[in-house]
């Protein structure tokens, strides 16, 4: 059997995958990935299905080494990465050998850093996914975060190219676009237009179950409490403090806070790459407006990997030389 080594470690790695799906009615979150292209890129790089899990960290990456050949590739942003001596780039694959020390250093101006290896993090599933959602240690490499000394089972990897994406992936600018609700009827209409107008702070106060957002207080006139509804990643409650909150990958199910609004899915990714202390903004748009925008980024996402570019030099995993 095929195993990564955890040399060392940064401190919010886990195992993850595309996540859990259709069990929130049993109190299960999703879980997954916080930057899904990024992580589906990845994937695509080594040669692995869509959804084959990898290694997601926060600020900085850790070292790695293997046991049998492997294609691996870092992808979330721009990031220190060495092989020894020899500076790897991001977005892009690479051989690693037994012997050989992978690095991966801090990342630089974002939050959510992806390691694919070929063939997949081959972690017992749990309930269908191998997503680790650490606040109830399910799923993942024993329920939690990585620590060095772990030894990652990996799947079966078949020989292939070292490939590049042909133009960089880069996320769209602007304000953070929202739907208004579900209980938008809680705030005022004059809250409502302050929200929009507002700059808000993107707190320390974050993790892959939410980020706080500081600055501008948001009053719900309505009441702070509700009874508890079903959430969606991208939700933004507003507590009693009127500091807003968005539900990220390892939200609970469930919340008894009213919500102002709702992230767009095509943004939720580039939310979550602000670095803290950044200064966000938010537009409203439809609905329809939101699902469109989606469709056409997946459409592009596709496209993208469709036409990834191999690089001069291939290699045989199974054998780790030059084909």
């Amino acid at each position: 059997m095929s195993f990564l080594v955890v040399e060392q470690i940064g401190p919010m790695a886990t195992v993850q995958d595309l996540g859990r799906k259709g069990l929130h009615h049993a109190g299960v979150s999703s879980s997954g990935p916080m930057d899904i292209p990024s992580f589906r890129i990845a994937n695509a790089l080594v040669g692995n299905g869509e959804n084959s899990a990898a290694i997601e960290f926060a600020g900085t990456g850790g070292s790695f080494s293997v046991v049998k050949p492997v294609r691996i590739a870092v992808t979330g942003g721009g990031v220190d990465i060495r092989l020894g001596k020899q500076r790897l780039l991001p977005w892009e694959s690479y051989v690693l050998l037994p012997g050989d020390v992978l690095a991966i250093g801090a990342l630089r101006d974002c939050v959510w850093g992806y390691l694919a290896i070929s063939g997949g993090v081959d972690v017992v599933p749990v309930l269908g996914s191998r997503a680790t959602h650490v606040r109830t240690g399910l799923g993942g490499h024993e329920g939690r975060r990585l620590q060095a000394g772990d030894r990652l089972p990996l799947g079966d990897a078949s020989a292939g190219a070292n490939l590049a994406l042909r133009q960089p992936w880069r996320r769209s600018g602007g304000p953070i676009r929202i739907v208004s609700g579900p209980q938008d009827d809680y705030f005022s209409v004059e809250t409502r237009r302050a929200f929009l107008k507002a700059s808000f702070v993107v707190s320390p106060a974050r993790d892959r179950m939410a980020q706080m957002l500081d600055g501008h207080v948001v009053h719900a006139e309505g009441a702070h409490d509700i009874v508890s509804d079903g959430t969606c990643a991208g939700s933004i409650q507003v507590p009693a403090s009127g500091r807003p909150i968005v539900l990220m990958a390892e939200r609970q199910t469930t919340g008894g806070y009213p919500k102002i609004a709702t992230v767009a899915t095509v943004d939720l990714p580039r939310l979550a790459q602000i670095p803290s202390g950044r200064t966000v903004c938010f537009a409203s748009i439809s609905q329809e407006n939101a699902e469109e925008l989606l469709i056409a980024e997946r459409s592009a996402l596709r496209q993208r990997l469709a036409t990834l570019v191999e690089k001069p030099e291939t290699y045989d995993v199974s054998g780790g030389l030059p084909s």
